[in-house]
């Protein structure tokens, strides 16, 4: 027996429901029945529609996106627990050997492959890292862990760009679901539609009237426990997304810039606009010899390759150049390509105040021969900089981590929320029944006044230009929804 009778979902001010009239809502204009007429109206019963089919088509990629993202946050402290013996020195020393000792035991150890970089450690109870170029590891490295005080290996684990294996298997199963290029499809449609969603919600719950809670900061901010049933979940569920929206569109605008095709685009935008970072010239004085790329991965510490093992003894006088030259915090020294072209040494601290300034060192002179100043980065470059730190959890430490685990929960519970409404709005009448309630009204772009078609189909256009996943899911849904509407018609007629 149902006990839902306290309210009647269909007529209980909820846009999506009285938007709707019949099977799919008043706007399938017939034979010798008028057009509607044209009204603003009509732009809610739009955005009505567009948020309903973004909820239960793409809440399922930002659901994964959501849990998968909530693991890798936390992957800090998890590979301390997994990887401490690697990580972590036993005793904090008086002071660290020279990196030439600290090489040769690494080396004596692991004498396969050729020594890439050198990374010192992040504080004193930290290990350096002595990564290796192994051939048969693909893409991937080889990193030693060496006591800095005694010169002792810790151990060694196959890395890629800095992240440990559990870091690398979280971070790519956040990114493609372990599936690889294939795969990043998943995570670009999430991050392509969470800003939709998140702004068309914004724009529903803040606009709401007939009836409905006062407009005011409490009524939008907070959900109303006085409700029952579809407008107690909805209260839940737009509040909850009120709080999490800047945190949901600062994911969605950074998770695309380092997307497959809509990073593509804003590539072109930062070449286009000079937003690149500085390229830092490793050519010798009098040599010919290619500029370093200057390319970022995505917050990993590079790796770096060489063709030929390096002498340790040139990393010591590599690193000192660097330190006198301004350069504190972790860094990563990189050996010479060739006898035409400097050492590099960067900086790589990502938890802000950041520090990323990179120099260029002549070790046969000890000389800084070319340099490049995190101050002096385009402002386009920073903000995707710091963006990618601050969604990968490290840019504030420990706080970046407990906001991010906030609002991936916070998003479950948007979309289980969002998901119950929709069971919560089925009809419940022995002669209509169903599983779940019937989509918003169909052909409200129909109403939709002229100065809202002029101006917005050309920038839909644009939005598919600069988000192609976004544009193409779009297309996808309006024609499954075309050929839905005509076979309902065709069957009712």
């Amino acid at each position: 027996m149902s006990h839902r009778t306290e309210e009647k979902p269909q007529n209980d001010h909820d846009p999506a429901a009285a938007a709707t009239d019949g099977p799919d809502g008043p706007a399938e204009p017939g034979p010798g029945r008028p057009r509607p007429a044209r009204s603003w109206e009509a732009v809610r019963h739009l955005l009505v529609r567009l948020h309903f089919y973004a909820g239960v088509l793409v809440a399922p990629f930002l659901l994964v996106a959501a849990v998968t993202g909530l693991a890798y946050t936390f992957t800090p402290q998890l590979d301390q627990l997994l990887y401490g013996d690697q990580l972590r020195v036993e005793r904090v020393g008086d002071a660290p050997r020279p990196l030439a000792e600290q090489i040769a035991a690494a080396r004596a150890a692991h004498p396969e492959g050729t020594t890439a970089s050198v990374i010192t450690p992040p504080g004193p109870e930290d290990t350096t890292r002595v990564v290796l170029a192994v051939p048969e590891l693909g893409e991937k490295q080889r990193t030693v862990f060496v006591d800095p005080y005694t010169a002792e290996v810790r151990g060694e684990l196959t890395t890629w760009y800095g992240s440990t294996p559990l870091t690398t298997w979280l971070d790519d199963l956040h990114r493609n679901l372990n599936l690889g290029e294939t795969g990043r499809l998943y995570s670009e449609v999430a991050a392509s539609w969470l800003w939709v969603a998140v702004a068309g919600g914004l724009v529903l719950w803040l606009g709401r009237s007939r009836g409905q809670r006062a407009k005011s900061a409490r009524g939008a901010l907070l959900p109303d426990r006085k409700a029952r049933g579809v407008r107690r979940t909805r209260s839940w569920h737009a509040a909850t997304g009120v709080w999490l929206a800047l945190g949901l569109l600062f994911l969605s605008a950074t998770g695309l810039t380092w997307s497959n095709y809509a990073g593509e685009r804003f590539g072109r935008l930062l070449d286009a606009a000079n937003g690149t970072a500085p390229a830092l010239d490793t050519a010798l004085p009098g040599a010919k010899a290619p500029v370093e790329d200057h390319s970022d991965h995505a917050g990993h510490g590079g790796s770096g390759e060489a063709t030929a093992d390096a002498d340790p003894a040139d990393f010591d006088k590599a690193l000192a150049a660097a330190r006198d030259a301004g350069l504190g915090g972790t860094v990563v020294v990189t050996p010479a390509a060739d006898a035409a072209s400097a050492w590099t040494v960067a900086q790589n601290d990502n938890v802000w105040p950041v520090h990323y300034d990179r120099v260029a060192v002549d070790t046969s002179s000890g000389e800084i021969t070319s340099r490049t100043r995190w101050a002096d980065h385009p402002v386009l470059n920073k903000l995707s900089k710091l963006g990618v730190q601050g969604h990968m959890g490290v840019l504030f430490g420990v706080v970046n981590q407990i906001v991010l685990a906030l609002l991936a929960l916070g998003l479950t519970a948007v979309i289980v929320w969002g998901y119950r409404m929709w069971w919560q709005r089925r009809p419940t009448r022995d002669d209509r029944t169903a599983l779940v309630g019937r989509a918003p009204e169909r052909g409200a772009w129909r109403r939709l006044p002229l100065p809202v078609l002029i101006l917005g189909i050309p920038a839909v256009a644009a939005l598919g230009w600069a988000l192609p996943v976004l544009g193409v899911t779009l297309a996808g849904f309006l024609v499954v929804d075309a050929v839905a509407g005509a076979v309902r018609r065709r069957r009712t007629a």
